[in-house]
């Protein structure tokens, strides 16, 4: 490769100066060739630097054609000598992140002797495939020792092993490798061959935090944060439970519990609630027996109230129920029953002429209308 690619040589040096060796425009910018650059472009998982370039964006990295090619919004003069200028911020965040995911990935490995097939790291979230089983206890285990690697902060080592070195090395790799093959070692933790770029020592990584496990399409996935990413989040989840905790007037430690009692207070009055409500519609349902076809209105009620009333009056009344629950403005659940009859008819046109959604048996359907009471009474009239 013709670029001088210096984020191998110091992943820390944030600027550069470099001549422009090319420039081809494409659909809404330009992309420049140079003859060095601290770019790193997007590969192996890891996202692209940003930054500025000659005092132009530079929105993207990419290698291609065997060169290093950066996305400009303005175009640049071949030969013209510019400044480099990356976001460190962005770099820095990058390379905590994909460093402390060799470090789990490395001492899960230890532990379970799981491999590594998958790696998403963006600027939101970092995701990890792993092939074996594991739960939440496991990982908490397994993050707290990659925080005593952290902890220790031992020297982090990268090189290109020869032919004979590389094949008595016990590396990781997701894909058999040619050429030069570049490892990155974070002692007593990890051994990977990586193209990415790293922290020069454990203790950059600040802290490993395992967020949350799942099973996804055939493989684990654990979502984690490391550094100013991983602090970010919990002291987003500490401010969060401590304004729970006022709002339940207990102390943090104490939300769960509290939470858990409301709870059950809740769903306990959701059974009264039900159990009042029955009565209420069983005495509309004698009310309105054998009325015929019925159009009722009513306020406040929940999708599950809604469809128990109406089955309730339909079994009754003796002919077609129609209830609806809701305002002009934000629009009108509905239950629709006909004993033993066959609606669907009906509840096609109604849905077509009320801007209306849902369906279900031919002789019951419940969904909800964006229309008016007027327009509801009016289509029920025709």
């Amino acid at each position: 490769m013709e670029t001088i690619q210096l984020y191998y040589n110091d992943p820390y040096q944030t600027d550069f100066e470099a001549e422009v060796r090319e420039i081809m425009e494409i659909k809404g910018g330009y992309i420049v060739r140079l003859s060095q650059t601290c770019f790193y472009p997007e590969g192996g998982g890891q996202p692209c630097d940003t930054g500025t370039l000659g005092g132009v964006k530079v929105t993207a990295v990419h290698e291609g054609g065997g060169e290093i090619w950066h996305t400009v919004d303005s175009p640049l003069e071949v030969g013209a000598k510019v400044h480099g200028q990356i976001d460190w911020e962005r770099r820095f965040d990058l390379m905590q992140q994909h460093s402390g995911e060799h470090i789990l990935s490395g001492v899960l490995h230890q532990m379970t002797g799981c491999d590594n097939v998958g790696f998403h790291l963006s600027t939101e979230n970092v995701y990890v495939d792993f092939d074996k089983p594991m739960d939440m206890a496991l990982l908490r285990e397994a993050e707290l020792r990659a925080n005593r690697i952290i902890w220790e902060n031992r020297l982090v080592q990268i090189w290109y092993p020869g032919k004979e070195e590389l094949a008595a090395l016990d590396y990781r790799s997701k894909k058999e490798l040619t050429g030069d093959v570049r490892i990155v070692a974070f002692p007593g933790a990890d051994t990977c061959a990586c193209c990415g770029t790293h922290v020069a020592a454990a203790g950059a990584v600040g802290c490993i935090k395992v967020l949350s496990v799942q099973n996804y399409k055939g493989v684990v996935r654990v979502e984690m944060a490391c550094g100013k990413r991983a602090l970010d989040i919990e002291t987003a989840w500490m401010e969060q439970d401590q304004e729970v905790g006022r709002m339940l007037s207990v102390k943090p430690q104490q939300t769960v519990a509290a939470v858990k009692k409301l709870s059950d207070e809740l769903s306990a009055a959701r059974i009264r609630l039900a159990a009042m409500e029955d009565k209420v519609f069983a005495g509309k349902a004698a009310e309105l027996a054998g009325k015929g076809d019925v159009l009722l209105f009513e306020v406040g009620l929940s999708p599950d109230s809604v469809r128990r009333v109406c089955t309730l009056i339909m079994d009754s009344c003796g002919g077609r129920c129609a209830v609806f629950s809701g305002n002009d403005t934000d629009g009108y659940k509905y239950a629709l029953g006909l004993k033993d009859g066959d609606l669907r008819a009906l509840v096609k046109e109604m849905n077509n002429k009320l801007n209306g959604r849902g369906g279900g048996k031919p002789f019951f359907a419940q969904g909800s209308v964006s229309a008016t009471r007027a327009e509801i009474e009016a289509f029920f009239a025709q």
